[in-house]
């Protein structure tokens, strides 16, 4: 079904833009573009306003329905559900496990390359006075 109505889409798009392209253009803009040309009389720009119209109708119908059809068997999802609890910056506690950002993209280029990980930095010990 979904194929259809992209070829339909597809078929609507290429009408649209080939209907656009045959409109006579006003001339204002660059001074280019008037004079007779293939479709000049007023019936025939009536026709071509009305088929655009009636194109940029069908390329938002089929729009709109592709967009619903690709929604269809997708489950609403929160965003929570990907949550993992974080420490709240500033607040007092143990570095994660693996160390920061850098100290884990360093695990994984060891992996990589087939070296074992370093392991992880200990915690500098505090130190009494002497």
């Amino acid at each position: 079904m979904q194929t259809v109505i992209i070829a339909f889409h597809l078929i609507v798009v290429l009408a649209l833009i080939a209907v656009v392209l045959l409109q006579r253009s006003e001339g204002g803009a660059l001074g280019i573009g008037g004079g007779g040309g293939f479709m000049t009389g007023r019936s025939q720009a009536n026709a071509l306003t009305r088929a655009t119209a009636i194109l940029a109708g069908l390329f938002f119908l089929t729009s709109l329905s592709l967009t619903i059809l690709a929604n269809l068997n997708r489950a609403p999802k929160s965003i929570f559900e990907g949550a993992t609890p974080t420490s709240v910056p500033g607040a007092p506690g143990a570095p994660p496990a693996g160390g920061g950002v850098f100290d884990q993209l360093q695990q994984i280029e060891n992996q990589k390359q087939g070296q074992p990980a370093p392991a992880a930095p200990e915690p500098p010990q505090p130190q009494s006075p002497q």
